[in-house]
This record gives C-alpha cells, sequence and structure tokens, in this order.
C-alpha cells in the first residue's frame, strides 16, 4: 500500500460519502420525525403509556445499547483484524449489517415497536463497527502531515454525499406522488430507509474495490479469540507510556460525549422545545432544513478547522471548538423560536465537522511507530462509543427523572467544559513531537 496514492485515498473517502447516509437520515433527520411520529397520537406518548418511559429517552437507550455493543467487541475484532491481515473483511461485514438493517426499518410501525427498535440499534453498530476498521486505513494511506487534510475531505465527502441522499428522501417525504407513492402510513419516510441501505452498500463498493488487502501477519496464530486479546493487552501497556496519547484520548473521550449527544438527539430535542411563531412545534420540514444546513455548514467547517490547525495546531484548534460548543449549549438552553434554531444549526455545523476531523488525526499523528493500527485505532472507537454509550444514556436519564428535556443541556455543556480543561492537560512538549512539529 503507497501513502498519499490519489485513487486509494478517493475510494477510502468514498466510504464516508456511502455510510453518512445513515447518520444524516436514520440517526438525524427522518427516521426521530418518523419515530416520534408513530409514538404519539393525539400528543399523548404512547410509549409512556404503555411502558412507563419516555419515547425520547427509549430512543436514547437504544442508541446506548448500540454502541455499547460495539464497544465490548471492538477491541478483539479490531485486534484480529490486524492480526490476521484481514480488516477490508470486518469493514465489509459491518457495512452489511447496518445497510440490511436500514432497509428493514421499512416493515417499522408502532406495532412492531420493539422490533424496529433492534434493527435500528443494530443499524448503529453496523455503522460504528464498520468505522472502527475504516478509520485504521487512516494511518496506512497518508502520511502524518496529510492526516488533517485527508480526515476532513472523508468528513466532507460524507457531509456532501448525505445532503444529495436526503434530499431526494425530503421530496420523497414531502411529495410522494412524484415518485408515485401512496402517501399513507408512513410510507415514504420508510421507503426512505430502504434507499439508505442501497446507498450505503451500494457506494462502499468502490472502497472495498480499491482498498487492498494486510498481509496475513506470519506469526498468526491459530485461536484468533486469544490473539486478539493478546494484540489488546500489548497496545493496552504500550498506550500506559504514551502520555499525551493517554491525555488526548481521555479529553476526546469527555468532548465526544457531548457531540454525539448533540448530533443524534438534537432533532429530537427540537422537536419538544422549538415553536413556531403560533406556538406550534417547529414544523417536519423546518427540522430538515435545519439539518440540511448542518450538513453543507459542516463540509465548510471541516476545511477551516484545517487550516485553524495549520496555522494554530490541533490541540489550540480543538480548544476553539469546544469554546463554540459551551457557547451553542448556553444559546440552545435559551432559544424557542424557529429563527434562532436555524442559527444556533449553522454555528453547530460548523464546529461538527471541524472538531470530528481535528480529532481523528490528531489521534493517527500521536500514535506511535507500528503496524497495528486498527489495534490502536480500537482504542480511540472504545472511547468514541463508550463515550456515545454515557452521553446518549444521560440524556435519557435527565430527561426521564426531570421531565425538561431542557436540564439535558447543561450535561451536555458541562462535557464540553471538561473536555476543554483535559485537553490543557496534553503535555506541549510532546505535542510537538508527535504531532510533527504542528505545535508552535
Amino acid at each position: 500500500m503507497q501513502q498519499g496514492d490519489p485513487r486509494l485515498i478517493r475510494a477510502w473517502t468514498m466510504y464516508d460519502w456511502a455510510n453518512s447516509a445513515y447518520s444524516l437520515t436514520i440517526t438525524s433527520a427522518i427516521f426521530p420525525i418518523y419515530y416520534l411520529a408513530i409514538t404519539t397520537v393525539d400528543g399523548t406518548d404512547q410509549v409512556l403509556a404503555t411502558y412507563g418511559i419516555p419515547a425520547t429517552s427509549l430512543q436514547s437507550y437504544t442508541l446506548s445499547a448500540g454502541f455499547l455493543l460495539v464497544a465490548a467487541i471492538a477491541p478483539l475484532l479490531s485486534g484480529i483484524a490486524d492480526h490476521r491481515g484481514n480488516k477490508k473483511n470486518y469493514l465489509k461485514f459491518f457495512c452489511y449489517l447496518g445497510a440490511l438493517c436500514c432497509a428493514g426499518l421499512y416493515f417499522f410501525t408502532f406495532a412492531s415497536l420493539w422490533y424496529g427498535l433492534v434493527l435500528f440499534m443494530l443499524a448503529c453498530v453496523g455503522f460504528s463497527g464498520s468505522l472502527i476498521f475504516y478509520d485504521a486505513y487512516l494511518p496506512e494511506i497518508a502520511a502524518p502531515k496529510d492526516h488533517d487534510r485527508v480526515s476532513a475531505r472523508g468528513y466532507a465527502m460524507g457531509y456532501i454525499g448525505s445532503v444529495l441522499l436526503l434530499v431526494i428522501n425530503l421530496a420523497m417525504v414531502m411529495q410522494p406522488a412524484w415518485f408515485g407513492i401512496p402517501d399513507r402510513a408512513g410510507l415514504p419516510a420508510r421507503i426512505a430507509f430502504v434507499t439508505v441501505g442501497l446507498w450505503w452498500a451500494g457506494w462502499a463498493q468502490i472502497t472495498f474495490r480499491h482498498l487492498p488487502r494486510a498481509q496475513v501477519a506470519p506469526e498468526a496464530r491459530k485461536n484468533t479469540l486469544s490473539s486478539g486479546y493478546s494484540e489488546l493487552r500489548k497496545v493496552w501497556r504500550e498506550m500506559l507510556g504514551l502520555q499525551s496519547l493517554r491525555r488526548f484520548l481521555m479529553a476526546f473521550f469527555v468532548l465526544n460525549m457531548g457531540v454525539q449527544t448533540v448530533m443524534y438527539l438534537a432533532v429530537t430535542y427540537a422537536k419538544q422545545e422549538i415553536k413556531e411563531a403560533d406556538g406550534t412545534p417547529i414544523a417536519d420540514s423546518g427540522l430538515i432544513i435545519s439539518i440540511l444546513l448542518i450538513q453543507l455548514v459542516a463540509a465548510l467547517g471541516a476545511m477551516v478547522f484545517v487550516r485553524l490547525s495549520k496555522r494554530l495546531g490541533n490541540i489550540a484548534a480543538l480548544l476553539i471548538g469546544l469554546a463554540v460548543w459551551t457557547g451553542i449549549c448556553l444559546a440552545a438552553w435559551s432559544i424557542v423560536s424557529t429563527q434562532a434554531f436555524y442559527v444556533l444549526a449553522a454555528c453547530v455545523g460548523l464546529v461538527m465537522g471541524g472538531t470530528q476531523a481535528i480529532s481523528r488525526s490528531t489521534y493517527a499523528k500521536l500514535l506511535p511507530a507500528t503496524a497495528d493500527h486498527a489495534s490502536y485505532f480500537s482504542f480511540y472507537d472504545v472511547s468514541f462509543y463508550l463515550a456515545t454509550v454515557l452521553g446518549t444514556l444521560a440524556f435519557g436519564a435527565v430527561n426521564q427523572l426531570t421531565g425538561d428535556l431542557r436540564n439535558t443541556i447543561i450535561a451536555i455543556g458541562t462535557f464540553f467544559v471538561l473536555g476543554a480543561v483535559l485537553l490543557l492537560r496534553v503535555p506541549r512538549d510532546e505535542r510537538i513531537a508527535r504531532a510533527g512539529g504542528a505545535q508552535r
């Protein structure tokens, strides 16, 4: 595998183009709106009435369960993948799992609530599990000096590709007659779920065609389970001596609790707390517009943060992003109008793409010289997923215990402040040495 090969980098970024349809249509846009529609009748929460749990909290807990499952299996699978040289096979497996589950949501109605939630959870597992092996290719396809640029390019491709499909899905939901779809029983939304599965699995073929299969390690053991745990123990011991990497992961863990909770549950929050001028809840079309705004600005934001990282360094760029995130939380706690929400959505887009892209590339820069990229990235991804588990769990618990979604903003803002404090603890001298002199 040759680092810096433009064709290989293009193929790698196409997986962001493919899988981001899930993160936008399923987790952020159409699924949350559809879920609230089928679980609410005449303003009454049917999930709360039937099971004693608010529908929004149950959705949050389902996401938590999916991310917890991924976090539990990630170290084992990534260690096996590095040891046996088959990262691409695992990437394919999780891709197809997620795509099939998205398509299976076509059959989701309130009568099949638990079936739908299980598929929702498994789609999350497919998406998150595939990223473990996708991210692990970054230090292999790009030189350290290009990590920021290539990482941001992947995120930008994802934002643009997902917006294209969402526009089609939005037209399908708002004007089903254009597509010859009967406007009944949420059918347009359920067909949109099928298009996500087809888009995801279809575009991923470009990535699968060009990413090479790694060579199997000559010392590969027959017992793949024990070899996976062996790799995990080895990486853990090595990380104990890498202060910058260890402290960065601590900061990333906390800040990601906030970022991912906003990404996955912002629509759920807005649907209940943001009002139109006449006092009615924000229209579904308004929610979709805000999500499109976030995605389009996020593609720009990823590139802006690349420039910031080149000028100020990665940690400084992330600290700027966290300051903006904190300001967003302060504003979100008090706003009610749709106009203010649109402005806030644009601000979220600006920092969402940037903080994610720079976090991934900063970690890649801080890695020691090693061939076990999947094993090292499993720690990054486990931190990512456990943070998402705790963030979404906190969202659901605060809502359930207090009965007020606005209280969840306080918890999210606290994550960003604490994340900034922990980032400041990353040793400056080691940042310079390991990140290739990015800090000055």
